[in-house]
Parts: structure tokens; sequence; C-alpha cells
């Protein structure tokens, strides 16, 4: 049944049918919801609406009371908690073993989202079935070992920048929401929010989305329109849901309001649009692009660690430095031992001692035959570490053969 309110009348549980404004003037990814906590609460009494609609067939209905108003305490802060990842689906497996599989499912993604960006661009409507499959498969691989695919999102082409980075951040999305222990649908819904998140590029002229250089404000301008050309893409599509929704919305928001398209403010952007503006910037700035170089990991963690509460949620960012590692999969780094090393896998505990494939002698400057070193479990008699990030470029050094 729908039924008219006050904003006073909201309280978490309820499903809002319709929001009978712009969807510029509210801070939410649709226009019909469910109320999840006392935040969400907030927001709407924040919209300029005296009254809305809510269906009590999808959500709790205004006359469910165990007291009179009068005597009702504050609704408490109630908030719809997320499920950890069942055990079975985090038995980690060794990075040589997943491999392999996730060349394939990197393939299989940059082959969809290519396919579905070149439809769009024919004014064709996206095909959320050839979404939802590869996002699934991306997730498996990521549980059984997320630094296998992690790793190959870091090898790129500047000519496929666009498709790339959807990949990117969309595996970068499922690690994170891994790590945050989100629950199972909601990392899919994650997936497939990143790996559309820049669908709204696709309606932007070639010209300024190719632009061999930085962008004018002009063209700024235009390049900023395409979420909202996004949403106007996703929202028509109803296998596609409110979070990922979000992540397409909201991926340019900035917690000081200096973000786009809709200024938003502090937690008037969700938490899937705050994950998704910390993964989006994090891909841009460590990729190659045709006007600049990428920057190394630690470089641009750094930035964002100085971002933090201007930009960037600080917990979200922290948790984020935790998921990637401080030495993410595929960074050169240089040893005690005057030795320089490819990062292959991440450690389990703590952020210092991961996995790393010997391969460059600093003191001969020369390659030398590769040998795998666990710097949490070294042989008796080694104590070697790392001292520093390098430059993979500076030493001619090409991750990607030494990670096979």
């Amino acid at each position: 049944m729908i039924k008219q309110i006050t904003t006073q009348q909201i309280r978490p549980g309820m499903y809002v049918h319709k929001l009978d404004c712009s969807w510029l003037d509210h801070p939410f990814a649709r226009n019909s919801f469910l109320i999840k906590d006392m935040d969400d609460v907030r927001k709407l009494r924040g919209v300029k609406l005296s009254q809305i609609l809510i269906d009590t067939e999808k959500g709790l209905d205004v006359d469910v009371r165990i007291a009179t108003q009068a005597s009702d305490p504050q609704p408490e802060e109630t908030v719809v908690k997320e499920v950890k990842c069942p055990k079975d689906r985090q038995k980690r497996i060794s990075v040589a073993e997943e491999r392999q599989r996730a060349g394939a499912v990197k393939q299989e993604a940059e082959r969809v989202i290519t396919g579905i960006m070149a439809d769009i661009k024919l004014g064709k409507r996206i095909d959320a079935e050839r979404v939802s499959p590869v996002v699934e498969h991306m997730m498996g691989s990521v549980f059984r070992n997320e630094d296998a695919l992690l790793g190959l999102t870091r090898i790129r082409q500047m000519d496929k920048y666009t498709f790339e980075h959807s990949v990117s951040v969309s595996v970068l999305l499922i690690a994170f929401a891994k790590q945050l222990g989100l629950e199972e649908s909601t990392i899919q819904d994650l997936g497939i929010g990143g790996l559309l998140h820049d669908i709204g590029k696709m309606r932007v002229p070639d010209k300024i989305l190719n632009k061999p250089g930085r962008l004018n404000d002009e063209e700024f301008a235009v390049i900023r329109e395409h979420v909202n050309l996004g949403h106007g893409l996703v929202d028509g599509v109803e296998t596609i849901s409110a979070t990922a929704l979000e992540v397409v919305t909201q991926h340019h928001e900035r917690i000081d309001g200096s973000g786009y398209p809709c200024k938003l403010h502090g937690d008037e952007t969700g938490l899937y649009g705050k994950m998704a503006a910390v993964v989006d910037v994090y891909d841009a700035i460590t990729s190659d692009r045709v006007y600049h170089k990428g920057q190394l990991p630690s470089v641009v963690l750094k930035r964002m660690m100085e971002w933090s509460g201007s930009h960037f949620d600080p917990k979200l960012v922290q948790h984020f430095i935790q998921c990637v590692g401080i030495y993410p999969v595929g960074s050169v780094v240089a040893l005690e031992s005057e030795r320089l090393a490819i990062v292959i896998q991440s450690p389990e505990e703590g952020l210092l001692e991961p996995l790393v494939n010997m391969v460059y002698d600093l003191r001969k400057r020369r390659f030398i035959t590769p040998r795998l070193l666990d710097l949490a479990n070294q042989p008796e008699g080694e104590k070697d570490r790392i001292l520093r990030l390098e430059s993979a470029e500076s030493y001619g050094i090409r991750p990607e053969v030494f990670m096979q």
C-alpha cells in the first residue's frame, strides 16, 4: 500500500516509494529505496520536502509502534549490518596457482566491458546479463587469492585506459569490500558498479575523451557530465542495484563538498560512494596516461592519507591501505641486500614483509637468476628487508615478466 507521510514520521525500515524531486536535489542514488538507518532519516529530513510516499508492502508502516508517539523514545541508530564472507570462500591458495585463472578472468572482464561500451556508443542499452557472470568470476579469483588479479590489473596499455581502468576499479572494489567483511551480495553489486562506473564517458565526444593532453575548463565541464550521463544509462536497468548505482553516481564526490556532480558533504555521500572515490583516485593516479606517468603506489597512498578528512574518509583510506598493502603486488622494491625484487604476494599478517622475487643486482647493475624470498619467513641466517620502492622503468624492469 502506498501511503503519504510527513518527513518527521519516517524511520528506519520504511521503504520510500518515490521522492517527488529531481535526483540532483537529494543525496540518494535512487528515488525509491529502503531507509536503512538514522543517517538515512537525517538525510531525508534535510531534503526540501514536507511529505514523502512510502510503500508499506516493502517496508514498515508509520503506524507500527510499541508505544504512543508521545511516549516513544528517540529511535536508536539502526544499522543494516553486513555479514562476513563464508569461511570456505576465504581459503587462500598461492598466487602461482591462481595466476592463470586470474589472467583468463581479466581478459573476460575487458572483453565484456569493451563490448558494453561499444554498445552504448551505438545507442544501445546496457546488457546487465553480461555483467553479473564476469563479476562473479572476478569475485571467485579475489576470494581465492586477490594478489593474482590485483597484480595483473597493474599491466596496462595507455590506449586502453578507459576499459582497463573500469576493470581495475571493479577488482579493487571487490578486494576492498572483502577486506571490510561486507556480504557477498554487496560485494557483487560493488563489482558491477565498478565495472560500469565510467559508462557515461561513452556519451562524451571522443575528441575530448581521448585528448592527448590536459583538458581546458570547457572540456573538463563536458567530462564531468559523464556522471549524470552514467546515471541515466544505469538507472533504467532494473537488475542493477542501488549499491551499484551509488558507485556510478558518487565516485567523484568528496567529503568536503568539493566533488561533483552534487557537491555532497560528509555522510551525504554513502559508504559505497566513498569507497569508490578512494579506489577510483588510487587507480587513476598510479596508472600511466597519455598526459602523465603513473606514480608509485606508495607515493599515491601517502598523498591519499594527506587528503583524508578533506577528500576521503580517513578510516576508509586506512582500510584501503591494509587491502592493497604498503607494497602492492607488482611493485619494485630495493632490499637491504642491494637487490631489486618484485612484490609477488602480500603478507598474511602485517604490511612490511611480502613474498618477493629477487631479479636485479644493484651493485653489479645487472639482472640475476630470479629467486623467491618470503620476507616474513626467511631461511636461517638471512635477514633481508625492504628499504624503499623503486621505479621499474628506471632499471628496464617489466614486473609482469617476473610474475609468471
